[in-house]
């Protein structure tokens, strides 16, 4: 465990080309309208987004700079593990006189501890925001008892991951309810990329990459024919961040977008041709309609199987499946079955009911599968951005006392 105490730091510049890029955009765009605004509901300018919000990142932190004196503090401690590399930007507040410009926290702000127990932070004193890392492989269990230690002092808990079903429970939301506890996630900072896995796994089937890749190594010349995006219907089940970043690049290729969600106060959106929910059959009608499905879901009790084997029979039989959310949200077993008896064409898979995936698995071997270990938005600095999300954009919102981006509602699980 490290311990820091009586600490408060001043952040200037955490990374060159984070903030040469931010300075560039603002210069850009000085003329230009609230960001924010571009998203598809009043209730999305409480929610981040790196790309679209990109050009007003960190104007909390700069009103912060000119405030003269704060009120606010914030008494931190970072249930993570301590050697995370991507939570290096805040830990580093644990080395003493340094120039490193990773090593600084905003205005008002102190780290008082790092550890991946309730043992090693439980003792720790004032403590008011809980920073959590996936690192933290116990997260689940120790993060109650953390809140029992902490009690009404405990104001904020933030997630450095857009999932939150490793530290979910029915004990946690009762806690988070008890001592009226928000919670934050780091939503907005993975959805380009898995965008950009769900596009490239539409066009390997549709150009039956498989093929060409077997034709080049046995060194054969044979045309055959391919199919285009252009015109097919893109059925997308969990239209939140990941839905809408893959709905923009979807739509400039020409496809058609439906979108599943359960919040049936949202029926627009210019990505999105239809919108589907639980109220109209929705899901069943999605799955009817489309060539390409996109499963990015969350994990909770009522997805837990959503794409059930009944939805899945209601593929056609060219149909793709792609799933980026969660593993269980689909029934894999009677994908598996789809896959191996014809109707259901191919699926391009990030996440899995186990992971890692066993070695003795039958998706390994299946010929229609592309599977990738869960990795499809690791990218080298993924996990560095959403613990700069927290240090530049919510923390000075909490000194500053402003609404807090990316609120998770415990009782729904997302």
């Amino acid at each position: 465990m490290v311990v820091v105490l009586g600490r408060s730091l001043w952040l200037c510049g955490r990374r060159a080309w984070s903030s040469s890029s931010l300075r560039l955009c603002r210069n850009m765009n000085s003329a230009s309208s609230n960001v924010r605004g571009a998203c598809f509901s009043s209730n999305s300018k409480l929610y981040w987004n790196r790309e679209e919000d990109a050009c007003t990142a960190g104007d909390a932190l700069e009103e912060l700079k000119k405030r003269k004196t704060v009120e606010k503090k914030a008494r931190i401690v970072s249930l993570s593990n301590p050697d995370d590399d991507a939570c290096r930007a805040l830990h580093h507040t644990a080395a003493t006189n340094t120039t490193d410009d990773e090593s600084v926290l905003p205005r008002g702000c102190s780290l008082l501890g790092v550890g991946s127990t309730a043992q090693e932070l439980g003792l720790i004193k004032d403590v008011n925001v809980v920073f959590v890392s996936p690192s933290s492989t116990n997260a689940k269990q120790e993060l109650p008892l953390l809140i029992k230690e902490y009690g009404d002092s405990l104001e904020w808990i933030h997630l450095r991951s857009a999932g939150i079903d490793f530290i979910h429970s029915h004990e946690l939301v009762e806690l988070c309810e008890q001592y009226n506890i928000q919670v934050t996630n780091a939503k907005g900072q993975f959805s380009s990329v898995l965008a950009e896995y769900t596009i490239m796994s539409c066009l390997y089937f549709a150009k039956n990459l498989p093929r060409l890749l077997q034709q080049q190594s046995l060194a054969k010349w044979q045309k055959y024919n391919v199919k285009e995006l252009r015109g097919s219907t893109l059925g997308i089940v969990g239209y939140g961040d990941i839905g809408r970043a893959t709905a923009k690049l979807a739509k400039a290729m020409g496809m058609n977008i439906l979108a599943f969600r359960r919040n049936t106060t949202i029926t627009t959106d210019k990505y999105c041709d239809s919108f589907l929910n639980p109220a109209n059959g929705g899901l069943h009608e999605l799955m009817k309609r489309s060539d390409y499905v996109l499963c990015s879901a969350p994990l909770t009790r009522e997805t837990h199987h959503l794409i059930d084997a009944t939805a899945l029979s209601l593929l056609q039989p060219h149909a793709v499946l792609i799933n980026v959310g969660r593993g269980p949200v689909v029934d894999q077993n009677a994908m598996v079955q789809n896959l191996q008896n014809g109707k259901l064409a191919g699926a391009a898979l990030d996440v899995f009911d186990t992971e890692p995936l066993p070695s003795n698995h039958p998706l390994w071997k299946l010929p229609n599968v592309l599977l990738s270990p869960h990795n499809m938005d690791q990218t080298p600095t993924f996990m560095h951005e959403a613990t700069d999300f927290f240090l530049d954009e919510n923390l000075p919102r909490f000194i500053l006392q402003k609404t807090l981006f990316n609120p998770v509602n415990m009782q729904q699980g997302y």
